[in-house]
């Protein structure tokens, strides 16, 4: 029953409305993607570190992709190359650039309805733009519990799962061990808070993506003469094209379309919690940061997985087998048995720092739903941490179905939020625009031309007014309690 409602939902429903949602926001914006691309890494490298209190717009593009960046990279794209054929592929680069604008979109939106918390930092999300741009706190809560049971417990629980089992697979180990030392090294930084997880995702993150972009890299120098072969088949089997896969092009689509969306995890509303805890000048200039992180997850690290596992020869129409062992497998295939163990450590960056993200999205959502959850966020944290080891264990397949429907209709109920705040978000957007074309290099929000707004104006200080207190900032709350004090 399950699968039916989760098939039903998730192909029926959210991929037609996230792919017209992504069209529709990318036309309307002016293909803002694409036009801004350029100035994604400008905007990262004036990017710095802001200090104890917040995160650069670099620390949440990393954090970002530190979920962004996880199973889905490996075993969705397995998964769908091996359903799908090569022309899934192809349809996860269309999801992936029509996602970029989602992305941008819910980012922004993010920044802009961001709240500054009792500790100096900043809170945002689907949770809060729904709250504050559209007035109905009852359904930013139920956003809030979709994120917290989806990301914090069922995920978290599935990831750990993959890995212990990936472990035992390539170097015996055993998983009880593997789910102890994992739920441990996730309490350390767990008790840190966004701060340390922003710290080991600006470490590990990096590390990981550079290896297996490095590793993709050296299977195209051995396989070279078969790289060109590969890329037209990709293309023609989107198409049905190609004789071999002709009779895979639906299934390329919504392989290609359903691991896409999952793996990118543009416009599911869970970015958004991370890209509004960076300070930054402006609300548009974060989604320009988060539409480059959609690029890396899927155009970068997902086409290497691809190219990894068709530039082997290992792969074949009809195989059977799971997302982990073909790419374990074929990596094997061109450069020895090392290849396995490289999936899978890489495998255990991947997931381990997505379940410091996954985490994360839970705090942010109970922080949503009880003022002062100290209580709740202890035991929160015990109930992560005892799930991680369960999944380490035990098969939680059933699990999975039950966390694609709850992603689902979390995903429903924000990008039904960003299509009612979409006008908003033109007026930010034209705003940063205006701004860029008269010569400004970092466009600065304004406040007080958006007075119409449920802004805090902690977060945004109006500027051009010149009653309005020039140090009411979020990093100065603290600070201003001690001298009262």
């Amino acid at each position: 029953m399950l699968d039916v409602i989760n098939d039903f939902l998730s192909g029926k429903v959210l991929i037609p409305l996230v792919l017209g949602l992504g069209t529709y926001f990318t036309i309307r914006s002016r293909f803002v993607q694409l036009r801004y691309f350029v100035h994604m890494i400008s905007v990262l490298r004036g990017s710095s570190h802001t200090g104890n209190t917040h995160l650069s717009s670099l620390q949440a593009l990393t954090l970002c992709l530190a979920g962004r960046v996880g199973t889905g990279n490996i075993v969705g794209v397995g998964i769908a190359v091996s359903m799908g054929g090569p022309g899934a592929v192809f349809w996860m680069w269309m999801t992936a650039l029509l996602g970029m604008s989602s992305s941008f979109f819910e980012c922004a939106l993010g920044q802009l309805y961001k709240r500054c918390d009792a500790n100096g930092q900043y809170r945002g999300g689907p949770s809060w733009y729904i709250q504050h741009g559209l007035g109905k706190r009852w359904l930013g809560t139920i956003a809030a519990l979709l994120l917290l049971v989806t990301f914090g417990f069922a995920i978290n629980g599935l990831e750990s799962h993959a890995v212990s089992h990936s472990l035992n697979n390539a170097f015996g180990l055993s998983t009880t061990w593997s789910g102890l030392t994992l739920s441990l090294l996730l309490g350390i930084v767990f008790v840190g808070g966004i701060k340390r997880i922003a710290a080991v995702a600006d470490l590990l993150v990096p590390l990981k993506v550079v290896a297996y972009i490095g590793v993709t890299l050296y299977v195209i120098v051995l396989q070279i003469d078969q790289v060109p072969g590969v890329l037209l088949s990709i293309v023609k089997s989107a198409f049905g094209l190609d004789q071999a896969f002709g009779g895979l092009v639906g299934s390329a689509i919504i392989m290609g379309v359903r691991r896409g969306v999952f793996s990118n995890e543009a416009g599911l509303g869970s970015a958004p919690n991370v890209a509004s805890a960076a300070k930054i000048a402006h609300p548009i200039a974060q989604g320009v940061v988060q539409a480059f992180s959609v690029f890396i997850d899927t155009i970068v690290i997902c086409t290497c997985t691809a190219l990894i596992i068709l530039l082997s020869g290992f792969y074949a129409p009809g195989f059977e087998g799971d997302g982990i062992a073909l790419a374990q497998n074929s990596l094997a295939e061109v450069v020895g048995d090392w290849g396995r163990m490289f999936i899978s450590v890489v495998l255990a960056l991947f997931v381990f720092t997505a379940m410091l993200y996954n985490y994360y999205l839970g705090e942010n959502s109970l922080r949503f739903i009880f003022a002062a959850p100290h209580k709740s966020l202890v035991t929160y944290r015990i109930s992560v941490l005892m799930l991680v080891f369960w999944g380490s264990v035990e098969d939680l397949s059933t699990v999975l179905a039950f966390a694609d429907i709850t992603m689902t209709l979390l995903a429903l109920v924000n990008l039904v939020a960003m299509t009612l705040l979409f006008k908003v978000c033109t007026r930010i957007l034209g705003d940063y625009d205006e701004q860029r074309r008269t010569g400004t290099k970092t466009p600065v929000f304004d406040s007080s031309k958006f007075s119409d707004l449920d802004l805090d104006l902690t977060a945004w200080p109006a500027i051009t007014n010149p009653l309005s207190p020039k140090n009411s900032v979020c990093a100065d709350r603290p600070a201003a309690k001690a001298q009262i004090a």
